[in-house]
């Protein structure tokens, strides 16, 4: 049996959406201007410093804000709560605010601010990882945002994984 193109493509693909990856809410902000963004492609690369890096469509809001704002939060979502992340795959245009300006629900959903920054993270995130970003990395598509962990929170446990959905992503 001969091997085509496609047949390679379609196995490669395969392969590449077996590898475990979690989901997870990515927190931008630039002045006022806030988002929260699904991704998946999120890891510790470094124990000392604590560096996390994140993948990020490069023409997407979340990387603007990101080079802009300095900064950058990592919402852990509990396992129960797949059906969250189809509600951030789009940049956020539903924000609402206190009267002091401050970010209370986004999509629908209640919001936190964090950090010197008061980046947005999911208010019923399971945990919660803010950095500050130290450098990136253009990849092709993506931009690789590394940064420099100045806060958690939360007791994560049972954490939302790509394969708890019918998301692929990659490959």
């Amino acid at each position: 049996m001969t091997t085509t193109d496609d047949d390679l493509d379609r196995h490669r693909r395969r392969v590449l959406w077996a590898m475990p990856t979690g989901l997870y809410l990515i927190g931008s902000r630039a002045g006022d201007e806030v988002n929260l963004m699904t991704a998946n492609l999120v890891v510790q690369v470094c124990l000392e410093p604590k560096l996390v890096a994140v993948a990020v469509e490069r023409e997407a809001v979340t990387m603007r804000l990101v080079r802009d704002g300095g900064a950058f939060s990592i919402s852990l979502l509990q396992r129960t709560e797949r059906d969250v992340v189809r509600r951030f795959v789009k940049p956020v245009v539903d924000v609402e605010r206190s009267p002091g300006g401050a970010v209370l629900v986004m999509s629908g959903h209640a919001v936190s601010e964090v950090g010197p920054n008061r980046l947005p993270v999911l208010a019923s995130a399971a945990g919660f990882v803010v950095c500050a970003l130290t450098r990136t990395e253009e990849l092709g598509s993506h931009t690789l945002c590394v940064g420099e962990v100045t806060d958690v929170g939360g007791e994560p446990s049972e954490v939302l994984r790509m394969e708890d959905t019918r998301m692929h992503y990659g490959g």
